[in-house]
């Protein structure tokens, strides 16, 4: 199975391996998925969450112990705390970012979903997240879950990712065509 998604490859792709068959086992995929989701939101607010899990200063019994510490206060137990506590005595941790993509590939293929990203200048409202879906998955033929980022500097339309493919209709990108073409004429 890993081998077939180039996402889901090397240390993090059989760590999320693991998990996902575990999780599989014990039909708790979703609940390992949102805590690993809410580990995964905590390193990206927290510099010194993230130092903890990257920098190999600290020592593996350190890492337990404070990883433990915050496990609890997030309140993410279970499965997914005892693997989180095993990747970071098996030196691993700073490998978990990865680990989470992998298992969120995992668990798209395993439900029949493909994920996208989308980067728009503002926010999209409910309706046009919907219409967007609907496309998507109109192309696709899947459920699609979609990752939404705000970027002010395309100045209007979107770029979206789907695997490996990408459409770029924003209106920096038409802008910056349109004035390549014009010093090419000039």
């Amino acid at each position: 199975m890993a081998a077939v998604d180039p996402s889901v490859s090397g240390v993090s792709g059989r760590y999320a391996t693991a998990l996902f068959e575990l999780a599989r086992e014990d039909k708790s995929v979703d609940a390992v998925k949102a805590d690993l989701d809410k580990f995964d939101a905590m390193l990206a607010g927290s510099p010194e969450l993230l130092r903890l899990v990257r920098s190999p200063v600290f020592s593996a019994d350190t890492q337990v112990k404070a990883l433990a510490a915050v496990l609890d206060k997030a309140g993410i137990g279970g499965t997914t705390a005892k693997f989180l506590k095993v990747l970071t005595a098996n030196r691993r941790l700073f490998a978990v970012t990865d680990v989470i993509r992998a298992y969120r590939a995992l668990v798209a293929r395993f439900k029949g979903e493909a994920a996208a990203e989308v980067t728009v200048a503002e926010a999209l409202n409910e309706k046009n997240l919907n219409a967007l879906k609907t496309a998507l998955k109109s192309v696709t033929g899947k459920d699609i879950t979609l990752s939404v980022k705000v970027d002010p500097t395309i100045i209007g339309g979107l770029v979206v990712k789907l695997g490996s493919r990408m459409v770029d209709s924003s209106l920096r990108t038409k802008l910056n065509s349109i004035k390549h073409a014009m010093k090419e004429a000039g």
